[in-house]
């Protein structure tokens, strides 16, 4: 299993996806705190021009909350990148049957799958990290972090929903043939998911709300709100990978 870790490692290197995922994560951190800091400029260089059109412009005023709304905004775009670049990490391997000598050499199905799935979790949490703990430093250099309540639990919860998003693209790659249902499947899931979290029954379950840390930080719900979202979420992970060994254990390499 280490081998095809360092295998994962390699490919991942010379295809330019590490580093590819690690600027646009590490461009994310950057620009939250970035774009709060330049508002205030941005609406004073608008305000003549807006002042023509008969809109006043009052004072802007910017804090950590300004820079954690931005943040909130740019990762769902971060993990919609990861999940596009990634897509493809099971399938490419299925077209080109490299897998196949891998496990005629002794290797199980179920380490080549443990493998894939932690680096694609690792890799997800390293470059979540990487963008929370820019925007973070930023946020304590210019400002002060501690206005937002129950960061690290909002943060957690995010973070959470990445990982059953992952989940959801293993899954769908150990029963597809191709990257491009394997992205349909997990974009149509999570877009299912997001229409149903509309109805505030059904939203107290599922993992959308995870999504919504900015509750979190403005104290408008508690960490005990998302207790129920958090255990679903992990057993819909822990389902994704049971049956992906299943599903995968039986699939023709």
């Amino acid at each position: 299993m280490n081998a095809f870790l360092k295998k994962e490692w390699m490919e991942w290197n010379r295809t330019g996806r590490s580093w590819i995922l690690m600027l646009v994560f590490v461009l994310f951190g950057i620009m939250n705190p970035a774009l709060a800091k330049l508002t205030p400029w941005l609406m004073e260089a608008l305000s003549d021009s807006l002042a023509d059109t008969g809109l006043v412009t009052t004072a802007v005023q910017v804090d950590a909350m300004t820079s954690w709304t931005q943040f909130y905004k740019n990762i769902p775009i971060g993990l919609i990148i990861f999940i596009l670049i990634v897509g493809g990490n099971f399938t490419a391997e299925y077209e080109k049957g490299t897998l196949i000598p891998v496990v005629t050499k002794g290797l199980s199905r179920q380490s080549v799958l443990a493998a894939k799935a932690v680096f694609l979790y690792g890799s997800w949490t390293v470059l979540y990290a990487v963008c929370f703990g820019i925007t973070y430093g930023y946020n304590a250099y210019f400002w002060d972090n501690g206005i937002a309540g129950n960061l690290f639990f909002a943060v957690a919860c995010t973070w959470l929903f990445g990982v059953w998003a992952a989940a959801l693209l293993i899954f769908f790659s150990a029963v597809s043939k191709s990257s491009s249902q394997v992205l349909l499947g997990t974009g149509g899931t999570a877009l299912g998911v997001y229409l149903l979290s509309m109805f505030p029954k059904l939203d107290a379950f599922l993992p959308a709300r995870l999504l919504r840390g900015m509750e979190l930080l403005q104290r408008v719900k508690s960490p005990e709100d998302y207790y129920a979202n958090i255990a679903v979420v992990g057993l819909m992970v822990l389902l994704c990978m049971v049956l992906s060994v299943g599903c995968f254990n039986r699939k023709q390499l």
